[in-house]
């Protein structure tokens, strides 16, 4: 046994989730559910790309744009330095923040599909404000409605995924979420690359309203949605008609063995109390509560928002025109999409931990060597020669793609499925605030870390990507091929948590 693994009977990924087939019901649900992830990506990759457009810093961030045209005294590395302008980015997270905590109790008590449809309500608010603001109260304005919606989405899909998921292939489809960001983000860099090219300066606001298109999708779709099984026995439904629904998502008549197991976890948690309450006292959810917290911050200190964000102000940092650095984040785009698209493939052959390590190398690996060639080639003036640009587009390719089969869709997968029925929306609100709250960091400290660290702001993200790998050798149990509603039985065989975790303390919907 691996340090920090467990041993995973291999008869639980014939058990009652994976006995079943994989229905165009379910998959057609999913889809529509991951519009919220499309829509996530789609705001982060288009906030980068607008805030690099002369048009648009010319019209709110006139200091910026000064800077960019000809300030010869402003460091490379300050040119992008401003506080007003990374509000534009952090807004929308600091409103996904906020709202976090009524979308918890929402999703919990009312379900999973309201959440999503008032997530999409807020996303197509934001979309129509952001595309028509005539100054910079009504560009802020639009991103928070748009947090708002985060907020719902990224609570309430990550959870519908995993609970509609059969077990056997719980991973591909909860990795569908961060694919789903990966489409938006790519989405958003294309777009961006078309609308720089509109002349008379608007294009920017196409670039931001056009945030509609999946905010739509997500909303029209909700409405049609079926809730989950698990949510619907949480709110007291009849269990012949959550049999019903089970059949027609699993596409088999045995799915007796999965309904009690729901029923029981509902049960147990009725008699608990569940809640935030019940998880932050209790002994027996320490490893759920610690991962919820530490798996999204090491997703946020890996860097990537800071790259995702400001991609096409990094790559004109280093002196490439507004048109080159806008296509060559496409290019780093299509790249994460792709391999997000394999970690589909790959999260339930070779299981979490393995893509967890392997990824991390490889972005700890890109980190350092971006951190070595801008240190030595990039200076406060002037730029970088044609072959060190390409190098560092390489490098940043290969940083994401790292990222997009790893701890881009991992981050998000493994919290949402350790926790107990009792305590899943807490522990999932737990995870998204505790993401915002980082995303907000990164976003409103990046440029000024790059201003004053130089290079040094990526041997800063390094050295977390080699205490996060240590932390998922040492600490996080393997999850494949187990049912959602036995997941508990993981942290009681782990080498160290069963110290923490006793036998007599785990509910009867824990016991096998």
């Amino acid at each position: 046994m691996a340090v920090g693994g467990v041993s995973v009977s291999e008869s639980q990924d014939r058990s009652y989730g994976g006995g079943g087939r994989v229905t165009a019901f379910v998959v057609l649900s999913c889809i529509t559910a991951g519009m919220g992830g499309a829509i996530f990506g789609y705001d982060i990759g288009i906030a980068g790309g607008v805030s690099s457009m002369e048009p648009f810093l010319r019209k709110f961030f006139p200091e910026v744009y000064r800077r960019m045209k000809g300030d010869s005294h402003v460091s490379n590395y300050c040119k992008f330095d401003s506080q007003l302008l990374t509000a534009f980015t952090s807004s929308l997270y600091v409103a996904g923040l906020l709202t976090t905590f009524l979308a918890s109790r929402v999703t919990s008590r009312r379900g999973r599909r309201p959440s999503m449809l008032l997530g999409g309500a807020a996303f197509l608010a934001g979309a129509a404000v952001g595309g028509a603001a005539v100054n910079i109260y009504m560009v802020i304005l639009g991103r928070v409605l748009l947090g708002v919606g985060l907020g719902f989405a990224n609570t309430a899909v990550p959870l519908y995924l995993s609970e509609m998921a059969p077990s056997r292939h719980r991973g591909a489809f909860s990795n569908g979420f961060q694919f789903s960001v990966g489409i938006g983000a790519l989405a958003a860099n294309v777009i961006n690359f078309g609308t720089e090219k509109i002349k008379g300066g608007w294009g920017w606001r196409v670039s931001l309203a056009l945030a509609a298109v999946p905010a739509g999708l997500l909303f029209v779709g909700a409405v049609f949605l079926p809730e989950t099984p698990n949510s619907l026995v949480q709110q007291g439904k009849d269990p012949q008609e959550v049999a019903l629904l089970l059949r027609k998502i699993r596409g088999t008549d045995d799915v007796d063995r999965e309904l009690d197991d729901i029923v029981a976890a509902s049960d147990s948690a009725s008699a608990a109390g569940g809640g935030p309450q019940m998880l932050l006292t209790q002994r027996r959810y320490r490893p759920q509560l610690l991962m919820s917290v530490a798996i999204p911050f090491f997703q946020q200190v890996t860097g990537i928002n800071a790259i995702a964000f400001y991609a096409p102000v990094l790559l004109r940092t280093i002196g490439m025109g507004e048109s080159a650095s806008l296509l060559s984040s496409v290019v780093t785009g299509v790249v994460g999409a792709a391999a997000t698209l394999l970690s589909m493939f790959l999260v339930d052959r070779f299981g979490r931990r393995t893509l967890f390590l392997a990824g991390g190398t490889q972005m700890l690996a890109s980190q350092v060597l971006i951190g070595g060639i801008l240190a030595a080639k990039l200076g406060d003036d002037g730029g970088v020669s044609k072959a060190w640009a390409g190098a560092l587009i390489f490098l940043i390719a290969v940083y994401v793609a790292g990222f997009g089969w790893s701890w881009g869709p991992l981050g998000w997968l493994v919290p949402s499925e350790i926790f107990p029925l009792e305590v899943r929306s807490a522990g999932q609100g737990v995870t998204v605030a505790t993401s915002f709250v980082f995303t907000v960091f990164v976003a409103q400290a990046f440029l000024a870390m790059l201003c004053h660290m130089r290079a040094g702001i990526f041997f800063f993200f390094a050295a977390w990507l080699a205490a996060m790998t240590a932390f998922v050798y040492l600490l996080l149990p393997e999850t494949k091929g187990v049912p959602i509603e036995q997941v508990e039985k993981v942290w009681r065989e782990h080498w160290f948590w069963r110290r923490v975790v006793s036998e007599e303390e785990v509910p009867a919907s824990g016991k096998l």
